[in-house]
């Protein structure tokens, strides 16, 4: 029983994992990459398998039966909080810290559509199941309360907003962050992230965004709705050209000796009109191996064995984008 912010919880027993996060009895960290869906049990291995992306996955075609309400989402966060104050999390740097946090989210479900299932923006919050952006959000989020020492709700959800929306601001569903790399480039102009492509040795391409608008009918928000239709035409115009920086597939291994538990990583394309199919979070093994803990379509928050075999058995990816989550312990009050 711990009793802190005047509120006392019983804590399950928890178990330690091989790193620096923390998981309950039922959350065995998997090692196998989900991706290729390679077995180790009886020694078997199954044959690779390639993820094929698919829109249906991050837009919104699935039915929520069920919906958290805010009340169970504070419950939940409030519970975590618990936790990460009894291992001191406060005390590590900002990655391990995002890794612990994201260590405990294994085997939450994934769910697509979580941010449209209303016909108004909203700021949805989700802490039991995710799509592989809400996963990043959310993991950076909790780590930037932690680091700071800061158990509030509310001040999760500004993180929240923070990051997902152009310039921090809900105005809209057009104001959402919908191309990952704009993402990337919104948050490290507000001190959030930093693009460390550069630093890793990587190249560029310019590519015009505008999957979104010449797919329409795969977006619930856009079919029928002529509004929010046009004003994504006009972004995707405002956007144009975008420099994508990424380290390409063959050179992802070269990088793992620069890459810390927590950055954030997006699987860049060759799909027209787009510029990331998935995303997720360096995750470092005690070998040293790099990995990506993320919100897999193919059903739940895992981790993938190695990183760039997991890039490999994406269709379409043509490599890496890389952000670094600064410490909001080091920037000036305004950027924390």
């Amino acid at each position: 029983m711990l009793k802190t912010l005047g509120i006392t919880v019983v804590l399950p027993a928890l178990t330690f994992s091989a790193t620096w996060g923390f998981t309950s009895p039922s959350k065995v960290i998997p090692n196998l990459d989900t991706l290729s869906l390679i077995s180790e049990q009886a020694g078997e291995k199954k044959q690779p398998r390639n993820i094929i992306f698919n829109p249906h996955h991050t837009l919104g075609f699935v039915s929520l039966k069920q919906e958290v309400s805010e009340a169970e989402n504070k419950d939940n966060f409030q519970r975590l909080m618990e936790v990460a104050i009894a291992r001191h999390l406060y005390q590590l740097s900002m990655g391990e810290i995002i890794q612990a946090i994201a260590e405990e989210f294994l085997g939450k479900a994934y769910k697509a559509g979580l941010l449209d299932k209303s016909t108004q923006e909203t700021l949805t919050i989700s802490l039991t199941e995710f799509d592989c952006v809400l996963f990043v959000e959310t993991v950076l989020a909790i780590a930037r309360n932690l680091a700071l020492q800061d158990y509030s709700y509310q001040t999760f959800t500004n993180h929240i907003r923070n990051q997902r929306y152009l310039n921090g601001q809900l105005d809209g569903y057009c104001s959402r962050l919908h191309y990952f790399s704009v993402w990337i480039d919104d948050n490290q102009k507000r001190g959030t992230i930093k693009n460390i492509v550069p630093e890793l040795g990587g190249i560029f391409l310019k590519k015009k965004l505008n999957f979104m608008s010449t797919h329409r009918h795969r977006y619930r928000r856009l079919r029928d709705n002529d509004a929010n239709y046009r004003c994504i035409v006009e972004m995707e115009a405002n956007l144009d050209p975008v420099s994508i920086d990424y380290i390409p597939h063959s050179q992802i291994r070269n990088t793992y000796s620069l890459l810390q538990p927590g950055d954030i990583i997006g699987i860049a394309t060759n799909i027209s009109g787009l510029d990331v199919t998935h995303t997720g979070l360096v995750y470092r093994f005690p070998d040293g191996n790099v990995g990506l803990i993320h919100a897999s379509p193919i059903g739940e928050v895992t981790i993938a064995r190695d990183l760039h075999r997991y890039v490999g058995n994406v269709n379409n990816a043509i490599g890496i984008l890389v952000a670094r989550p600064l410490d909001p312990r080091f920037l000036s009050p305004v950027n924390q």
